[in-house]
């Protein structure tokens, strides 16, 4: 900056780099002569060189010094009045906050597109699945068996302890309540009708939701993130048919299974504490089982899981299909099938006990 020419000549690179290494000049004193803005000897300008300028000439005219820009470069006055334009204006108004009658109002259509995304997804399984049904030989039997042993048969530890464990606590809570009035044969009655009409399909429906309901939508996800997908579909080859068919017919055979092996286990669970703290041997619980528990009662229980292994596997693949961006949106996939699908479980499981407490069963 020169007092004398009142000339403020600028040199060198004005970019990204050389301007975090600027010292910007000492602001003279105020005057009524303008200066001349001379940029003749820049080398190269970008965006940061030229904010960098406009806010030193800002300060400039704060303090009471104009600068005339019209004898710089045509390029430096078209850079200089682009970042004015764009860095003087205004940030955006914050969106005004949602009431709560709003909030409820966006999370129920939310839902209710959910449902009925989730109703086309069913209907278009159904559609395209059935002819493949009418012809059993067009079924991919290795990928079921395959399904089969990853959602059943690994699942037998976590099933049957769980399910042995919450017989152990339905005998223990209700036989200290039954030991009172001297009752005790009654524990047969409460854990085997508890144990077969209600905890163990459900019980088991929820450890499946949380583990392989999880794992169809994790896996479709990251095929779906990585074209895979899209690929079968290039090739002519339903995605449906391929990926989901196999899900649900495997699915649909091994939560029953897993619903019988939950009721054992849980029936013995409940054994184990009678014969251990409330003096009923084993001999007399495996007597009176037969004579409480009718087949209603177990098919009541064993008739909601296919239902239940219908919705966990057609949620969970669904929302694989969902899936779109990165990695994130697997999780949040994964996430949003495990709580739907636990969530739905136990809806249906209430409309089921109102169904059957209809029809007095």
């Amino acid at each position: 900056m020169d007092p004398q020419t009142r000339t403020l000549t600028l040199s060198g690179d004005w970019t990204a780099v050389s301007v975090a290494r600027w010292q910007a000049p000492r602001i003279p004193s105020p005057s009524d002569t303008p200066y001349t803005l001379d940029t003749r000897a820049i080398g190269h300008m970008d965006t940061a060189g030229a904010w960098a300028l406009h806010r030193y000439l800002r300060s400039l005219q704060a303090a009471g010094v104009h600068c005339d820009e019209s004898r710089a470069e045509s390029t430096h006055r078209a850079l200089l009045k682009l970042v004015s334009e764009r860095g003087d204006s205004p940030p955006p108004a914050a969106p005004p906050r949602e009431g709560g009658l709003t909030q409820i109002g966006r999370k129920t259509m939310e839902s209710l597109h959910q449902s009925y995304s989730l109703f086309s997804f069913a209907g278009e399984t159904l559609i395209h699945t059935l002819p493949v049904l009418l012809q059993p030989w067009r079924i991919r039997w290795k990928q079921v068996i395959a399904e089969i042993q990853l959602a059943g048969v690994q699942a037998l530890g976590i099933v049957g302890l769980l399910s042995f464990l919450i017989g152990m606590v339905i005998a223990y809570q209700g036989g200290a309540t039954l030991q009172q009035y001297g009752a005790n044969i009654l524990i047969v009655n409460m854990v085997a009708i508890v144990t077969l009409r209600e905890m163990a399909p459900l019980i088991t429906a929820i450890l499946v939701a949380g583990r392989t309901g999880s794992s169809y939508a994790a896996q479709l996800g990251t095929m779906k993130v990585t074209e895979e997908i899209d690929a079968l579909r290039t090739l002519a080859i339903s995605p449906l048919e391929m990926l989901v068919l196999p899900k649900v017919l495997a699915l649909f055979i091994a939560l029953p299974l897993l619903t019988v092996y939950a009721d054992i286990m849980g029936l013995l669970g409940g054994a184990v504490v009678a014969g251990m703290i409330f003096d009923v041997p084993l001999s007399l619980f495996l007597q009176r089982l037969p004579e409480v528990v009718s087949g209603s009662t177990f098919w009541v229980g064993v008739v909601k899981a296919p239902v239940f292994a219908l919705t966990i596997a057609l949620i969970g693949c669904h929302q694989g299909f969902l899936v779109q961006g990165s990695a994130a949106a697997v999780g949040r996939a994964t996430t949003v099938s495990v709580v739907q699908a636990i969530f739905t479980v136990i809806v249906l499981d209430a409309l089921f006990s109102i169904l059957f407490n209809k029809l007095d069963l």
